[in-house]
């Protein structure tokens, strides 16, 4: 399963939101979501987690964790049902 880590600073890079999270397991993918025109940051992204019980543990330590002087927002990604779908 999937992590949505929202309220990201924008100036925060993959790399430091992956040791931030390696703290609590194995970081197995991260994507931090950027404008395609700009290239800067949106302020949320998706982070993939070796295990269920590796994104639990996660989740408690990491949501409202401070950094760069703003709390994060962690909690377990969900799929958008109908989205890419055509009808």
């Amino acid at each position: 399963m999937t992590l949505y880590v929202g309220n990201i600073p924008y100036a925060v890079k993959e790399e430091e939101l992956k040791e931030i999270f390696q703290e609590y397991g194995t970081v197995v993918s991260i994507k931090i979501i950027t404008d395609k025109y700009t290239g800067r940051s949106k302020g949320f992204g998706f982070i993939e987690m070796e295990n269920d019980d590796q994104e639990e543990t996660a989740v408690k330590e990491c949501n409202r964790r401070e950094i760069h002087e703003r709390n994060l927002v962690v909690a377990k990604a969900h799929s958008r049902k109908g989205y890419n779908e055509r009808g």
